[in-house]
């Protein structure tokens, strides 16, 4: 909550430009308490909170043991449906119960995007069944892990794929002229863009402006 405050607050100093998502991330679902849902309330009525998130289900790093992960997962996703936000989701080794709490809220969500998605055909076919959008990231320019992706990033409709960095994280790996900390940036995103578009087999202008109209729409831009 307290990064979410800081999201807002940026967004604040440049109008216009900035908009942020508030949630609480499964890593830090352990330190979810009583006034944590009604903070969280508080901060999604704010005009520059456009998601809700990321919230979601992480059984592979487990920062916050299970049993949190699953009630504050719940808890967020009442808030989305009361408030009438979209949400932003992440999930990893956790799809069995992350597809099941969202199929029983997915209905009373105005939208749903799978962030940084990495999974495999089943995962996407049961996504793109909730009517949730697709964010990919430079996991697609691996040519080790990101092999399937690549394969898959074709079936997406253009208004459901939405392009992310994952900034600081996934820097593509082949990226030319890699910055020497390794870090990812925002910058990198037209990279993404231009390995997808040579996936999909359009113009990179093309997919650009697609992407884009799917992203405005979703965070009402």
């Amino acid at each position: 909550l307290e990064h979410s405050q800081i999201a807002i607050e940026q967004s604040r100093q440049h109008p216009g430009k900035l908009v942020c998502t508030a949630g609480v991330h499964p890593h830090d679902a352990s330190v979810w308490d009583d006034e944590s849902s009604r903070a969280l309330a508080s901060l999604l009525l704010e005009p520059e909170v456009r998601a809700v998130g990321e919230t979601g289900l992480d059984f592979n790093r487990m920062f916050s043991p299970r049993e949190q992960q699953l009630e504050v997962f719940q808890h967020q996703l009442e808030l989305a449906a009361r408030i009438g936000k979209p949400v932003f989701l992440h999930q990893r080794d956790a799809f069995e119960e992350f597809n099941t709490m969202l199929r029983e809220y997915r209905d009373r969500l105005p939208n749903a995007v799978a962030h940084c998605f990495t999974d495999n055909r089943k995962t996407l076919y049961a996504l793109l069944d909730l009517d949730c959008h697709i964010g990919v990231t430079g996991w697609i320019c691996d040519e080790r892990r990101g092999q399937e992706l690549q394969q898959l990033v074709g079936d997406i409709p253009p208004n459901r794929l939405m392009l992310e960095t994952d900034a600081p994280y996934l820097l593509p790996r082949d990226l030319p002229d890699k910055p020497a900390d390794k870090t990812n940036r925002p910058q990198y995103l037209p990279h993404i863009l231009h390995t997808v578009a040579r996936l999909q087999r359009k113009p990179a202008t093309q997919l650009a402006e697609e992407v884009l109209a799917t992203s405005r729409s979703f965070f009402h831009l």
